[in-house]
């Protein structure tokens, strides 16, 4: 059995055993509060029990480093969104420390996509730029204000929504503020 499999029986028993009741909650964060989060596994649950946040209290919204990488992007359509539709009036920036993202770069997926059948000719014929489009960051501090930065100038972002960048410690869950 594999793991989606393990997963789904889990969830077959968890419905039937109502243990969902204690999430309920709705669609409005009640702390008018977005994430902008690394998916980092590490953070899955120490993001939240760190920053003291039970279910339904923000919008978590998670990528690859906690970027806006450009201004049309999912995350930046996610923040507007909460902004617009849930009634968000506060957006926090959570880097996290040893992040894969930083480092990251083309060069490194290019050779892994090869490795895995992925012709030269795709990657060349991709309507983005990789080099760009999959480059990390090499200074945290410097990616979370260049990403609150990217929020706040957004020319949809309402200048009454407060804006704040932070740096989480990965092991202990220590939450350092970055400023610029």
């Amino acid at each position: 059995m594999g793991n989606i499999d393990e997963i789904l029986a889990f969830n077959r028993g968890y419905v039937a055993s109502k243990g969902y009741e204690k999430h309920l909650t709705d669609k409005y964060p009640d702390k008018k509060l977005a994430v902008l989060s690394c998916m980092d596994t590490r953070l899955s649950v120490l993001l939240q029990e760190a920053l003291g946040l039970k279910n339904g209290d923000a919008k978590i919204i998670k990528n690859a480093g906690a970027l806006v990488p450009s201004p049309w992007d999912s995350a930046m359509r996610s923040l507007l969104v909460a902004v617009y539709e849930l009634g968000v009036n506060e957006i926090m920036v959570v880097a996290h420390t040893n992040c894969g993202a930083c480092h990251m770069s083309f060069h490194h997926f290019r050779e892994e996509m090869l490795k895995r059948g992925i012709p030269e000719q795709v990657m060349k014929d991709c309507p983005v730029d990789l080099d760009a489009w999959l480059e990390g960051f090499h200074d945290t501090e410097a990616s979370v204000l260049r990403t609150v930065e990217a929020i706040v100038r957004h020319p949809l972002m309402p200048s009454d929504v407060s804006v704040r960048g932070f740096i989480i410690d990965s092991a202990t869950g220590e939450l350092a503020e970055v400023n610029g």
